[in-house]
This record gives structure tokens, C-alpha cells and sequence, in this order.
């Protein structure tokens, strides 16, 4: 037997200004009413747009600092602010969480310096 396809559905709704999509699931009001009675394939073509929206943007505390910071994109054509820094891994612990921007720029010198070479 085949499992249905969940809905994208969060508990969370709330309309965006135009009154077109969920902020949270992100779905269409048309791809919302018309969920029960979407074929899968129409489903999974729901799940496909949404998964390939950028991500949105989130009200985070910095783990190292305890500053408030905003992750993720906060416009459609947009990507996080850090995906512009250098990757540098790994930042904390296990299971750790996002830096704000000023740790973060603090985290990539450090490591940066850690790695140079010493000269002397």
C-alpha cells in the first residue's frame, strides 16, 4: 500500500499581504483549497516548487554571543547574508546553531589565522 503524500501544512497559516500564499507552508491559496483533491502527481508538484524556493529568512540567537540576528534569505531572489563569507567548518559543537554576523566575521579570521603558515 502506498503512504499518501503529507501535506506541506505547518499549523502556522497566515496569509501574505497579497492574500496569495501562506507564510509559513508558502503553499498558494489555490494549491491549499485544492490539496484534497490533488492527484499525486499534482502533489508532488507542490512539494517540487516548494522545496526549491530559497529558504526563509528566520529570527535566530547567536549561540556564541546571545545577540539577535536574522538567517536565511529575506527576499526571492535573495540567499542568506553568510553564503557571501568563506565557509568555514566547523564553527562550534555538534548540533550547534547559527552565528550572528559579527561572530561569525570573528570565526573566519580566527580560523584563517590558525591556518596561515608560521613565518619566522
Amino acid at each position: 500500500m502506498r503512504q499518501p503524500i503529507p501535506s506541506p501544512c505547518q499549523q502556522r497559516c497566515q496569509l501574505d499581504a497579497t492574500g496569495e500564499h501562506c507564510t509559513s507552508c508558502r503553499r498558494t491559496i489555490k494549491e491549499i483549497a485544492g490539496w484534497p483533491g490533488f492527484s499525486d502527481f499534482e502533489k508532488k508538484a507542490v512539494w517540487n516548487r516548494l522545496l526549491s524556493l530559497p529558504p526563509q529568512a528566520q529570527a535566530k540567537v547567536c549561540q556564541q554571543c546571545g545577540d539577535s540576528f536574522s538567517c536565511g534569505a529575506s527576499g526571492p531572489a535573495e540567499r542568506c547574508w553568510c553564503e557571501k563569507l568563506p565557509q568555514v567548518i566547523p564553527l562550534g559543537e555538534e548540533g550547534a546553531d547559527c552565528l550572528c554576523p559579527s561572530c561569525l566575521l570573528l570565526a573566519i579570521a580566527r580560523a584563517a589565522s590558525a591556518a596561515a603558515p608560521d613565518v619566522g
